[in-house]
């Protein structure tokens, strides 16, 4: 293929998945909204207004970074596993597999519904955080490197999570038991440097843990620069392996061709 028919390519993946997210915003976007906002209520107002100050910052605005990163993550996920996942099951992934399309744009069309998906989602919350806290950046340019990089990652997880499940039943199983524990042990409401020891040893092999430290840090400065600098590190490799691993069992054909 050219470029310019890799160009229209991608593109055409990318409109369907695109439009999938806002045709059906009731289901994409709706939930995390008001989900969202119940933890701004609840943990912000309610439970933050006991608490004081967290790293020298109000309760409410040391979760937010956290909040904001939340539905960014679990929402690129959902969206490609369903949207690949669904593919597979009319069987019209195989239309795509015919075609020239090379495994990179796939990878690439799919995931682009996740990242907007999410990205739409975190705006949302943006929006809801500034209200209800008050949302300052210290490093804009951070923050949205951030928020491409934990979109791929978790679109490119949710690829991989579609790739492999071979029922329905097999799409909730990784969020249900893997990436909701983990997110909620990642430090969205609460410094991991306030743990024991011990559970904050454990924190160190959770990757949401350097997504959210990174993220806190570009937007509220907190942590350093030191602890920052590993944390994006941490993402980008995970990032990496990700696609890697992806492109390896597309190009194999792994769960896809028979």
């Amino acid at each position: 293929m050219t470029g310019l028919e890799q160009w229209y390519a991608f593109r055409g993946l990318a409109f369907k998945e695109v439009r999938r997210v806002f045709r059906i915003w009731m289901q994409t976007i709706l939930p995390s909204t008001v989900t969202i906002t119940l933890y701004f209520l609840i943990f912000g107002c309610v439970v933050g207004s006991h608490i004081g100050l967290v790293e020298g910052y109000p309760y409410m605005i040391y979760i937010t970074p956290g909040l904001i990163m939340m539905p960014i993550l679990t929402n690129a996920y959902s969206n490609v596993v369903s949207s690949f996942y669904l593919a597979r099951f009319n069987r019209s992934i195989e239309e795509i597999l015919v075609s020239p399309m090379p495994n990179w744009i796939m990878i690439l069309g799919f995931c682009s519904g996740g990242a907007v998906r999410g990205l739409t989602n975190g705006v949302i919350v943006t929006i809801v955080g500034a209200m209800m806290a008050g949302v300052h950046v210290v490093h804009p340019l951070w923050v949205l490197l951030l928020i491409v990089l934990s979109s791929l990652l978790f679109s490119l997880l949710g690829l991989l999570n579609g790739i492999f499940a071979r029922k329905f039943d097999d799409l909730s199983l990784v969020p249900t038991f893997i990436l909701t524990p983990l997110i909620y042990l990642g430090g969205v409401f609460y410094s991991v440097q306030s743990l024991p020891p011990f559970w904050r040893d454990v924190s160190l092999i959770n990757p949401i843990h350097y997504i959210i430290s990174a993220f806190r840090y570009a937007m509220l400065g907190v942590g350093g620069t030191k602890i920052f600098e590993v944390s994006l590190l941490v993402v980008i490799f995970i990032t990496i392996a990700a696609w890697t691993f992806s492109h390896y069992l597309l190009s194999r054909g792994v769960r896809i061709k028979t």
